[in-house]
């Protein structure tokens, strides 16, 4: 776990800090919460969050009853050292109502897209044009993924650069519905970003591995 900072933080009055907890691969804020000093004493050395219950007025670990714990990937204190921010990976709903988020609404844009195809998917409404290709399936997307491509390199070529991100809006916005379609979400991809970051590029380990091309098959 990375510790930025954490020098001489400000506590409050009664001895806390507010903590702002956010998933480390979407950025997305899952909840906001209080710790006192034993609070980030345990969270450094076990590297699972721990927090101050006001209401209980006790020590708690975050899952300690549901399991929905918290791996703490890096934890920083902010510019006035009176908030900290812990990014962190969560092991099931963060919200005890069994919500991914204590805030219902979701507030980072790849999430609101994320909300937005899901329920194309699930309602259909007829003048949707996401529900539309949804009802498709994978093939018919994956035409339009190959479109938007071709669109996105014309673009680069012309270097036009209004187009160019038009384009590339477009390319991601349709490999979004991809995913949807193949159960899976934009999570799962910012999610293997995350696991290669820092390790060598992805073709460059597959080049080892492929045969020259003089020396495949006949």
């Amino acid at each position: 776990m990375k510790a930025g900072g954490l020098t001489a933080l400000t506590l409050n009055g009664d001895g806390l800090i507010p903590a702002v907890v956010q998933d480390a691969v979407t950025g997305t804020v899952l909840m906001v919460a209080y710790m006192n000093q034993e609070a980030l004493r345990l969270t450094l050395e076990t590297g699972k969050a721990h927090f101050w219950s006001r209401s209980r007025g006790r020590l708690w670990r975050k899952g300690e009853t549901s399991g929905a714990t918290l791996a703490v990937e890096s934890l920083q204190e902010d510019c006035d050292s009176d908030t900290l921010l812990l990014s962190v990976v969560p092991a099931g709903p963060t919200c005890h109502l069994g919500r991914r988020s204590c805030f219902p609404l979701p507030a980072f844009l790849l999430d609101q897209l994320e909300e937005t195809v899901t329920q194309r998917q699930a309602n259909a409404p007829a003048d949707s044009y996401t529900a539309k290709l949804l009802a498709d399936g994978a093939s018919g997307i994956c035409r339009k993924v190959g479109e938007e491509a071709i669109e996105v390199i014309l673009a680069a070529h012309e270097n036009d650069q209004s187009q160019l991100v038009a384009e590339v809006a477009d390319l991601w916005f349709h490999t979004m519905v991809l995913l949807r379609a193949r159960g899976l979400r934009t999570d799962d991809v910012l999610a293997e970003l995350k696991r290669r970051q820092g390790k060598p590029p992805r073709s460059s380990a597959a080049a080892q591995r492929r045969p020259a091309r003089g020396d495949l098959p006949k």
